[in-house]
């Protein structure tokens, strides 16, 4: 039981990981470090810099919480599949 579960939580915190990274560099990175070369383009009549650290962000972090959820449910049904057959990975 305690590989599975170190298992589980591993990849699950590999996912929170990744998320976390993804949702920082596109508001730090869009929203300030970038901000010079993304207002070069313009999405709705405002400069896309503006536009990331004003909305995109936020834009970004909401579809981060579906894509953890939906990735988080595939994690779970593939533990319980393991855990109801009693395979031990």
């Amino acid at each position: 039981m305690g590989t599975r579960s170190n298992a589980y939580w591993k990849a699950n915190l590999r996912l929170i990981a990744l998320c976390l990274t993804l949702w920082g560099a596109v508001s730090y990175g869009c929203g300030i470090l970038f901000v010079e070369q993304l207002n070069h383009f313009s999405l709705g009549g405002y400069k896309l810099g503006f536009w990331f650290a004003q909305q995109g962000a936020m834009y970004v972090f909401v579809a981060l919480i579906f894509f953890y959820n939906w990735r988080v449910t595939k994690l779970d049904q593939r533990y319980r599949a393991e855990r109801d057959t009693g395979d031990d990975a």
